[in-house]
């Protein structure tokens, strides 16, 4: 019986420190961020330099541009912040007073909330620049575009209202937002 609750035990430690393995994986998403910041710099410099011979439909086409990439930057970051705080270790924002007050109060069911509006907003912009540029896309083009945004808004919604449901009807913790 002794052996094998140290077996039980030396497993159960082996499971709980497994989780470090996901540290890498926040670390390269961390370092993502770098080259979405590159991608951003580069769409700049292209709108800096062609601005003036741009219609004002093709200067919202490239802000709309930088929004997305800002979003997803955003969405990298939640991911980062909540993922290793939820999955690997506590983190104490008491200790940095310039750290985002909702790392220590969301759950996973407000990261998925938050991911998953972040998602809808970033197939938003998609789909608006796609009706932006309506004449050089196709119908196809198109027709997919809202469909897959209203996919991901049709799961938003389902998503926000299981988590209202699995919290017996009150408002899910969405992190102090």
């Amino acid at each position: 019986m002794e052996s094998e609750n140290k077996l039980v035990s030396g497993l159960e430690n082996l499971l709980f420190s497994s989780r470090w393995l996901l540290a890498p994986f926040f670390a390269a998403l961390a370092l993502s961020l770098f080259i979405l910041l590159l991608k951003t710099g580069q769409h700049m410099v292209h709108l800096a330099e062609t601005a003036f011979g741009l219609t004002e439909s093709e200067v919202v086409l490239e802000v709309l541009g930088l929004i997305d990439l800002s979003l997803t930057g955003s969405l990298v970051v939640l991911v980062i912040f909540s993922g290793y705080e939820n999955f690997v270790s506590r983190t104490e924002p008491g200790r940095n007073t310039s750290w985002p007050k909702w790392l220590a109060t969301i759950d996973f069911g407000g990261l998925k909330l938050k991911l998953i509006s972040s998602i809808v907003a970033i197939s938003g912009i998609q789909t608006l620049r796609a009706f932006m540029n309506v004449q050089n896309e196709s119908d196809r083009s198109l027709s997919w575009s809202v469909g897959i945004h209203l996919t991901f808004v049709v799961s938003a919604v389902l998503l926000a209202l299981s988590e209202r449901i699995s919290h017996g009807g009150s408002k899910a913790d969405d992190g102090g937002h």
